[in-house]
């Protein structure tokens, strides 16, 4: 019964220390994020994700290990970058109503970004009006740059806020190690 009490209680601690992270990391973000660098941080992020998800989805329709298929109306199939345009015909909209506090809205810059990379990720289809999506011509190396774009994008927006953020991940870590080594002595020598 002690041992499972115990337990409880580091998992307990494991949560506030984690609770604790994040908490320090918003800190950081205010700290060395502008209000112009916050919305680019959650576009590219949002970029990049959405770009990565969509690979997955698109993969697993494909090769049949996803338990649904392609979105169609009719007989006419949906590409994804029709939802990429709606989305950001949707910022659009936001953005010439002009409300600042829309505007500036961390959910404006991440559908923003994530329409940008259903309509990126579906180019070449735009550009040659052919559907040549899985064509083997060069697909893996166009994913391979988005996805290096996307985490440069992320990353050289908010270089000094990255490097805080590390900062005190590995101070956290450095600290719970300390904490967790020193309680395990102190539970061997009072066995």
């Amino acid at each position: 019964m002690t041992a499972s009490r115990d337990q409880l209680v580091q998992y307990e601690v494991e949560i506030v220390d984690i609770f604790e992270l994040v908490r320090r990391w918003r800190l950081a973000a205010e700290k060395h994020l502008s209000p112009t660098k916050q919305s680019l941080l959650v576009t590219w992020s949002a970029f990049g994700t959405t770009f990565a998800i969509t690979r997955v989805i698109t993969h697993g329709i494909r090769g049949g290990w996803l338990p649904w298929g392609n979105v169609s109306v009719g007989t006419k199939h949906l590409h994804h970058y029709n939802f990429g345009i709606g989305v950001l015909s949707g910022v659009g909209l936001v953005a010439v109503r002009g409300d600042e506090r829309a505007i500036r809205h961390p959910l404006v810059a991440g559908a923003y970004g994530a329409g940008a990379a259903l309509i990126v990720d579906e180019f070449a289809l735009l550009l040659d009006l052919e559907d040549v999506y899985w064509a083997k011509e060069g697909r893996k190396s166009v994913d391979a740059a988005f996805g290096v774009l996307a985490a440069l994008g992320t990353y050289l927006t908010a270089v000094p806020f990255w490097h805080e953020v590390v900062k005190v991940a590995h101070q956290h870590v450095k600290h719970y190690r300390r904490a967790w080594v020193g309680g395990r002595s102190e539970n061997r020598v009072a066995e």
